[in-house]
């Protein structure tokens, strides 16, 4: 287990360098929190540290986004929110996702936990005030 404090937005980017270091050989990371929290600008901030070449955005209504590192990796980012079931989740193939040897970051993971990998990462964001944030990084 590990903890990392987030004092401020302006903080993010050595967060971001941070949690890459908890990587290693790990490939799904599912994020927690409550709306609000802070998923997707932290997403988007190690993104940027991967060396993300596209726009990182949420993927809310598409579920699914796919980005590119300058080096050509694949990384997935999934929002899982909308997701009803897990037998939805099943349709839309997202267990190919998780062991197609790219990265994935999926938020509201907790609608299809009975399907993420048994080596997935947690990384639950707790909010302490409207500027500061506590990661807590959960390695099975």
């Amino acid at each position: 287990m590990a903890e990392i404090d987030i004092p401020s937005l302006e903080a993010l980017p050595q967060v971001a360098k941070q949690f890459v270091l908890h990587i290693k050989e790990n490939l799904v990371f599912a994020f927690r929190g409550e709306v609000g929290a802070g998923k997707t600008t932290f997403i988007r901030t190690i993104c940027d540290e991967l060396g993300v070449i596209d726009a990182v955005t949420s993927p809310t209504f598409a579920i699914i986004n796919e980005y590119q590192t300058g080096s050509g990796k694949t990384i997935y980012h999934f929002d899982c929110y909308r997701i009803s079931s897990v037998r939805e989740a099943t349709q839309i193939d997202l267990e190919d996702y998780f062991y197609s040897g790219n990265l994935c970051f999926v938020e509201w993971a907790e609608n299809i936990e009975q399907i993420l990998p048994k080596n997935t990462v947690n990384v639950q964001i707790n909010v302490l005030d409207d500027n500061t944030r506590k990661i807590v990084i959960l390695e099975s």
